[in-house]
């Protein structure tokens, strides 16, 4: 039996506007330098984009995470257990949940996404590769916590949050979101996280700028969405996309660039842009075993066991929720 309705929680105001989506916009256009949410990339649109990436031949992550998840299935299924409700985290197409859900034969799936449709669709097409499985899909955003249906309250849960997306944010946000995971899936859960490896700053530059421009159209709907859902003005064409790595932060960064003075506006309030100034739209923090069970520590998850692929590119963690201590 599977349920494919939705439940959707994202706050929209009288216009339909999601209201985070425009306080974010507004905020991070008023800093200087200016700089964007990177979940907010992740419109019906850009999550279609986002798919076309994975399959360029730049893109090494996802291929080398399908890997690990294709050759350790059993050892997932030793170290997690049957009979869990796994909760993704901005499932997308939810490509790789397969490969998961054959491994450990879970209770249910509950897909949690912003991209409402793109949820839906996918939540659809995974019904029917399981069908004796219940799907539950919420639209919602994970930054903040998320109520789950009320089938899988009693259920044990696997968080999973593939495609090292906690890379997305900086320390003090990717802390606060595993934190608030563990709100979302409560006591006794388990979390099945992806997390990127450094490595040669041509591999990672060449992965977030591909020769096919798929990358830069990605990051330039982002403005198109704007514009689109925020009554916006930027001219798109007078914007490239330009991808550099940090080595200070151990990040790739995305940036659209402005290749002229420039002014527009979003929401109804003016905003001007000087030739070579940035919008800073994403980053995507690459890690080291330290690094990586730092990070997981603060957020209130115990690394419990780690995986590589054969090219030690990537790497798949699996952590329990931390058991609060007052003393060491």
């Amino acid at each position: 039996m599977a349920e494919n309705s939705g439940l959707k929680l994202v706050d929209r105001d009288d216009d339909g506007i999601d209201r985070a989506f425009r306080a974010d916009v507004l905020e991070g256009l008023r800093q200087n330098p200016k700089a964007l949410p990177a979940r907010w990339l992740y419109d019906d649109a850009g999550s279609q984009l986002f798919e076309d990436i994975t399959k360029v031949p730049e893109y090494y992550p996802t291929r080398s995470e399908r890997e690990i998840l294709e050759a350790r299935g059993a050892e997932f299924a030793a170290s997690i257990g049957p009979g869990r409700a796994v909760v993704e985290f901005g499932s997308g197409s939810s490509v790789k949940t397969p490969l998961l859900l054959e491994a450990i034969d879970p209770a249910a799936y509950v897909p949690l996404d912003i991209a409402g449709d793109f949820l839906r669709a996918a939540a659809a097409d995974l019904s029917a590769k399981f069908p004796g499985l219940p799907v539950y899909p919420v639209e919602a955003d994970f930054m903040r916590r998320v109520e789950l249906p009320e089938a899988v309250a009693d259920m044990p849960k696997l968080g999973f949050f593939p495609g090292s997306t906690i890379g997305n944010m900086v320390p003090r946000t990717a802390v606060d979101l595993l934190r608030t995971m563990r709100e979302t899936l409560g006591e006794s859960s388990q979390l099945l996280i992806g997390m990127d490896l450094v490595k040669d700053r041509a591999v990672l530059e060449a992965a977030y700028d591909d020769a096919g421009g798929v990358t830069a159209e990605f990051n330039l709907n982002l403005a198109r969405r704007i514009n689109r859902e925020l009554g916006g003005t930027i001219p798109v064409d007078s914007f490239s996309h330009e991808a550099r790595w940090n080595d200070d932060f151990a990040r790739i960064e995305m940036h659209l660039v402005a290749q002229t003075d420039l002014s527009f506006e979003v929401a109804g309030e003016g905003f001007t842009m000087g030739k070579g100034e940035t919008i800073h739209t994403e980053n995507s923090h690459k890690f080291k075993r330290r690094s990586a069970n730092t990070l997981l520590l603060a957020g209130g998850w115990t690394p419990v066991q780690r995986w590589l692929d054969s090219g030690e590119r990537f790497s798949v963690v699996l952590a329990e929720a931390t058991i609060p201590r007052t003393a060491p």
